[in-house]
């Protein structure tokens, strides 16, 4: 039984906040209490948005779920903030593709529906742990990926890995990205990497050019710990965690691992993989 949300968005997609706050008082009148992070709400009051709790999103009260007004994006930053708490996440797309989303915002009251008539299951999707050495990443969880990436010069990465205690090999290149299955259709799948069912027990590691013809995308288990010592003629490497930044000293080593909590995904009864595979990354499609 829902009886309490918690809502997350972003500020920038001004064409939707009637349409947002319309939602809220459909919620409202479903009998749904609710409270919306405090900068979000900020951003919608000018639409009347009013009598509306609000909470920080360092302090998330309890709730049966969170909802994410969104993108991918805002999905994400929903799953950092909510995951330890073991809270479902639904997804509402205000975005473009919204691969991580249940439907666009022109059909949210029927989703609403669905979830509050219990049609619906819940995913738990593999989230990753990152540490560095030599810095204190304050959010080192991600649900897509952890990216290696350049800082401040052309000049190539030499990434040293080991996997499960092991040498695995040096990559040199651009960067390397280790990404979960979730994360698959990311990052990954933008630098080549493999399209993986967001519930296998697995990880990826695929470089980002990379300086051989030998170096391919790598699907390992997912209980696997990778540990990634990078050098660069720059004082610093880039370290991004489902896009938040963090720049580590060059010759720092990383660990990843999978986290010990887990996002869980409200998938309406309707939503599968294949499907979203077809409709949302248009799949085998011939357009001639």
């Amino acid at each position: 039984m829902i009886k309490r949300l918690v809502i997350f968005g972003n500020t920038y997609q001004h064409a939707d906040t009637s349409r947002v706050v319309s939602l809220l008082e459909y919620l409202r009148h479903r009998g749904i209490d609710i409270a919306v992070e405090h900068e979000y709400l900020q951003y919608l009051c000018h639409q009347d948005a009013n009598g509306i709790a609000s909470f920080e999103v360092n302090h998330v009260p309890e709730a049966d779920m969170a909802l994410s007004l969104g993108g991918d994006g805002t999905f994400l930053t929903t799953a950092m903030w909510v995951s330890r708490q073991g809270m479902p996440i639904l997804g509402i797309n205000l975005g473009h593709l919204g691969y991580l989303t249940n439907g666009h915002l022109d059909g949210s009251n029927s989703i609403i529906d669905d979830v509050l008539a219990g049609n619906y299951r819940i995913e738990e999707r593999t989230m990753l742990q990152v540490e560095c050495d030599d810095v204190d990443i304050s959010h080192p969880w991600a649900l897509n990926e952890v990216a290696i990436l350049r800082h401040d010069t052309s000049s190539m990465l030499d990434m040293e890995t080991s996997l499960r205690s092991h040498s695995l090999t040096t990559y040199r290149g651009d960067g390397l990205i280790v990404s979960t299955p979730t994360g698959s259709t990311a990052y990954n799948m933008s630098v080549g990497g493999p399209i993986l069912e967001p519930t296998t027990s697995c990880l990826v590691l695929s470089p980002i050019s990379p300086h051989s013809l030998t170096m391919r995308p790598l699907v390992v288990r997912d209980d696997s710990i990778i540990v990634v010592r990078t050098h660069t003629r720059a004082t610093h490497y880039e370290v991004s965690i489902d896009g938040e930044v963090t720049l580590c000293p060059t010759g720092s080593a990383l660990t990843i691992k999978r986290a010990a909590h887990c996002a869980r995904v409200v998938q309406l009864a309707g939503n599968n993989f294949a499907s979203t595979l077809r409709q949302k990354l248009l799949w085998g499609t011939d357009q001639r």
